[in-house]
């Protein structure tokens, strides 16, 4: 996008951390924006913060009712227009030792922070690509999902899942209006910590209870990122069109061993030329390649 001055954002838990740094920078950059969040505690909150008149609008949405998605997008379309940056970014951080599980952890894991982002791109996409106009998608994914570590499988299974769908996502539109950003958060100073006020009744036959409710106590420690400045990064991200968007290189050596590690897995020796030929499949991507070359 060229601009996003006077555009429309729908960002999904947009009433506090890194949803609310994004709302505040888009906000400042003239944008009208859709704020959408389950906690009509941090709506509240919000509304008196931003003091944004006429330019928010506030949706109470639980991002896993595919209904509720549906007339959400509705609502922004008579209050604001048509929409041109969705943000899929609501998610819980549902953390504990895979030992602890029981479904309902799994179910909740996966339904909020992958199913929610589908929902998001099912819902809004047919939209942004019919108006025609430039439009970005920008999902949240995780530093575990390229840097995994013990304590969060479910959690880290959702947003290794966002971040190959939002890679095939950006494949897919590549040639439309619509650009594609992969947010890839480090620690940052948000509520995800107030995880167990998120847990929905029918999700509460959880083996992780203990863990909430000592992250309930946690404070995010100064030296975490404020979350208003992800949202500037996330609005430069949308205006260069970046698929890639990792807010902390102090992560980057461990990721770089995690991919030298996967490299190990293939077998040794050089490919066969023939054989690729012959296979029938792209054995590499011109999309990473023009990335990886400054191009992209």
């Amino acid at each position: 996008m060229k601009t996003v001055r006077d555009k429309v954002a729908f960002v999904t838990g947009g009433a506090s951390g890194i949803g609310l740094g994004m709302v505040k920078v888009f906000l400042r950059n003239g944008m009208k924006v859709v704020i959408a969040d389950i906690r009509a505690d941090h709506l509240d909150s919000a509304k008196l913060e931003l003091d944004a008149g006429a330019r928010a609008h506030f949706i109470r949405l639980d991002i896993t009712d595919r209904d509720a998605m549906r007339a959400a997008a509705d609502e922004a379309d008579r209050t604001f227009g048509k929409v041109h940056v969705l943000c899929n970014n609501a998610g819980v951080g549902s953390l504990g030792d895979v030992r602890k599980y029981t479904w309902s952890d799994w179910d909740w894991n996966l339904q909020v922070n992958l199913g929610g982002v589908v929902n998001g791109i099912q819902t809004f996409l047919p939209r942004l690509l019919a108006h025609g106009e430039e439009a970005h998608i920008v999902n949240t994914s995780s530093m575990g999902a390229l840097l995994p570590m013990p304590g969060g499988v479910a959690y880290i299974a959702a947003k290794s899942a966002v971040s190959g769908l939002t890679e095939a996502l950006r494949c897919d539109l590549d040639g439309t209006n619509v650009g594609v950003t992969l947010l890839v958060p480090g620690p940052t100073r948000t509520n995800i910590h107030e995880v167990a006020q998120l847990r929905p009744d029918k999700f509460r036959d959880s083996g992780l209870h203990d863990v909430e409710a000592d992250l309930a106590h946690r404070k995010p420690p100064a030296v975490w990122l404020d979350p208003v400045a992800v949202g500037e990064k996330v609005l430069d991200a949308i205006l260069q069109n970046r698929l890639f968007l990792i807010t902390h290189n102090e992560f980057a050596e461990g990721v770089r061993q995690r991919f030298a590690a996967t490299m190990t897995g293939f077998p040794p020796g050089p490919p066969d030329p023939e054989k690729i030929r012959q296979l029938g499949f792209d054995v590499t991507n011109r999309i990473f390649a023009a990335i990886a070359a400054g191009q992209g």
